[in-house]
């Protein structure tokens, strides 16, 4: 049975990561994709070639926007200037959504330029709670925030990933992007079961699903976009699908980016797992 989200927003269907090694195809060949997601630093402060590819394909493709410089877990102020940026990118190219990451990025005003984790428990959960009503009353829209991949725990956490994410959802009344991945790649990292990770997972907070490749070291894994999604981060999918109903689903691929066919191929794998949930909803109402 399909648990519907409680914004009533759309399930795009498939979509991918708009890459600057992609534009030219688009723009000759408008493939056969159902939406795009951009990362909104890009568009940001710019009126040169990449806002003018944007404003193109935003003519014929729904646009999701997905952030990584929010800082949302950090302790330096709100940064309204930014926020108000992200709302007037959003009027612009028309987005259905728009998030980032449960993390913070940086500090005293510096950015580290990368997704940073915060410790799980009740202080942290209270600040995050804070800032995301905030950020939401600025952008006047709910923020959809993505679980991150982690690599280090902190002795202060007393809170499991899954129900920090799960309460810091309902207390702030965010929405959520699940990132399949992660929960795997964060999973290896701390031996946990990605199965028990996604037990009581909010799904009627869900609106989007990310898939993706990462690097296997062995002893660890690493959440680098650059290669196919594994087996086991196929099956992850294909319990969430089954459980939640279908929700959009985007394939990120960041690092050696492939030609678009490539990733496109990749991403529609994603189809038929959607089909299956589809087929079961339906069955089980007796159609």
């Amino acid at each position: 049975m399909t648990i519907p989200n409680r914004w009533g927003l759309p399930d795009l269907g498939l979509g991918m990561g708009l890459r600057t090694v992609h534009y030219q195809h688009i723009l000759e060949h408008w493939p056969s994709i159902d939406w795009f997601e951009i990362i909104s630093e890009n568009y940001i402060d710019t009126e040169g070639r990449p806002i003018w590819y944007l404003d193109q394909i935003a003519e014929r493709y729904p646009i999701v926007m997905h952030g990584v410089s929010m800082s949302i877990g950090s302790t330096d102020p709100i940064d309204v200037p930014f926020l108000k940026k992200l709302k007037a990118l959003a009027e612009r190219v028309n987005a259905v959504w728009l998030g980032d990451h449960v993390c913070w990025t940086g500090v005293a005003g510096i950015n580290g330029h990368d997704l940073y984790p915060v410790p799980y428990n009740e202080e942290s959960l209270r600040h995050m709670v804070d800032r995301i009503r905030i950020a939401q009353d600025i952008l006047e829209r709910p923020l959809v925030l993505e679980n991150p991949s982690t690599y280090l725990t902190f002795r202060s956490s007393t809170i499991s990933e899954p129900e920090f994410i799960a309460r810091m959802a309902e207390e702030s009344d965010c929405a959520l992007l699940l990132d399949v991945n992660n929960v795997y790649v964060t999973c290896r990292n701390h031996d946990l079961d990605p199965n028990e990770y996604l037990e009581g997972f909010p799904y009627d907070r869900v609106v989007q699903i990310h898939l993706a490749g990462h690097t296997d070291k062995g002893t660890h894994c690493i959440d680098t976009h650059d290669d196919h999604v594994i087996d086991e981060v196929w099956e992850l999918y294909r319990r969430v699908m089954a459980e939640a109903g279908n929700r959009a689903t985007l394939l990120e691929w960041d690092d050696k980016i492939p030609q678009f066919e490539v990733v496109h191929d990749e991403v529609r794998k994603a189809e038929r797992f959607r089909q299956a949930a589809t087929a079961s909803e339906e069955a089980g109402h007796g159609i």
